[in-house]
C-alpha cells in the first residue's frame, strides 16, 4: 500500500482537548480513527480515549496482517467501545456517563471501509469534488435530507450541537451498515471532528485542497476553521490519507451509496448483538483481560 498520511489536532478556544486521533498499520491494512468527546457531558475526553483504545486494540488483535471481515470488525469493535465506556462510568459511579462520537475507517486491498456514530465525518475527495461523505446522526442532517434547510445553513442552526446517537449514552447506538469504496489514485480519505468541518463550507474545503499537496493544504484548512469559528472555536481534529496506488481497473465512482442516497436501515446493537450490550461487569473484565493478553502476545511476536 502506498499513501501519504497527515494528522493534526488543536485545542481551539476550549479549556482542554477532548478529541482523540489515532491510526495503526500492518503490512496489508491501515486503520484510522477520530473520536470527539462530547463537551455537554462530563469526561468527554475519557470516553474518546476509551473508544480509541478499544478500536485500536481490536485492530492489533485481528489484523493478521489484514482484517478478514471488515464489516463485522467495525460493527463489533464499535459495539465493544460503547460497552466499555458504559462499564467504566458505572465502575466509577459517575452520575452522567461520558460520551463521544467516533468515525473509523479501515483501508486494505485498495478499498476503504468505514462506520461512524454521531457527527464526526469521513469524506472521500476525488478530482476536486466530494464523491461521498457520512451523514451526521443529527436533527440538522434530517432537515437537510428532507430539503427543509440547505447544507450551508447547518453551521448556524440552533440545533447544530444536538446528536441523535453517540457512544456511552443510555441507549445502545444503532449503526448503519458499513460503507465501502474502491480507492483511485490521488483520492483523499479525510476523517475529522465537527470542529474542522463545521466552520468550513464545502467549497472552502475543496478549494483549499485544490492544486496543493495534502500536507500543506490541510494545516491551512485547520487554521481557517479556527479563524472562522472565532472565540467559540471547538477542538479541531483531522486525520487524512492521500492514496497513491493505482486502481486496476481505475474506478469511475466509489463502490458505495452516494451521499444523497444513503441507506436508512440501521443495526441495533441491543437487539441483534446482546453479547455486547448486556455484558455483565465480570464478562467485560474477562474481555479486557483477553484483549490485554492477546496484545501482549501480538507485541512479542512482532519483536
Amino acid at each position: 500500500m502506498k499513501y501519504t498520511i497527515f494528522e493534526d489536532t488543536r485545542i481551539g478556544k476550549r479549556p482542554y482537548q477532548q478529541d482523540r486521533v489515532a491510526h495503526w498499520r500492518t503490512r496489508d491494512a491501515l486503520f484510522l480513527v477520530v473520536a470527539d468527546g462530547m463537551g455537554g457531558h462530563a469526561h468527554g475526553d475519557v470516553a474518546a480515549q476509551i473508544a480509541v483504545d478499544c478500536l485500536g486494540s481490536a485492530f492489533n488483535v485481528e489484523a493478521k496482517p489484514g482484517i478478514a471481515d471488515p464489516d463485522m470488525f467495525l460493527y463489533r469493535a464499535i459495539g465493544r467501545a460503547h460497552a466499555m465506556i458504559v462499564h467504566q462510568s458505572q465502575r466509577q459511579g459517575l452520575a452522567d456517563s461520558p460520551r463521544t462520537t467516533v468515525v473509523a475507517c479501515l483501508v486494505q486491498a485498495g478499498y476503504a471501509f468505514w462506520s461512524f456514530i454521531g457527527d464526526s465525518r469521513l469524506y472521500i475527495i476525488r478530482d476536486g469534488r466530494i464523491v461521498t461523505r457520512t451523514r451526521d446522526h443529527t436533527p440538522v442532517q434530517m432537515l437537510i435530507d428532507s430539503g427543509r434547510i440547505r447544507e450551508e445553513a447547518a453551521a448556524t442552526h440552533p440545533d447544530r450541537n444536538k446528536l441523535l446517537q453517540c457512544l456511552g449514552g443510555p441507549r445502545a447506538p444503532r449503526v448503519e451498515p458499513t460503507a465501502h469504496a474502491r480507492l483511485a489514485q490521488n483520492d483523499i480519505v479525510l476523517l475529522c471532528s465537527d470542529g474542522f468541518w463545521g466552520p468550513l463550507t464545502q467549497r472552502q474545503l475543496l478549494m483549499g485542497l485544490l492544486g496543493k499537496e495534502m500536507k500543506k493544504a490541510l494545516p491551512e484548512l485547520v487554521t481557517l476553521a479556527e479563524t472562522r469559528a472565532g472565540a467559540r472555536c471547538d477542538n479541531v481534529s483531522v486525520l487524512a490519507i492521500e492514496w497513491h496506488d493505482r486502481a486496476v481497473p481505475a474506478p469511475v465512482e466509489p463502490v458505495t451509496v452516494p451521499m444523497d442516497e444513503m441507506p436508512t436501515d440501521v443495526r441495533d446493537f441491543s437487539a441483534t448483538d446482546p453479547d455486547f450490550m448486556h455484558m455483565s461487569d465480570a464478562d467485560i473484565e474477562r474481555q479486557i483481560a483477553e484483549i490485554k493478553k492477546a496484545l501482549k502476545k501480538h507485541d512479542s511476536e512482532r519483536k
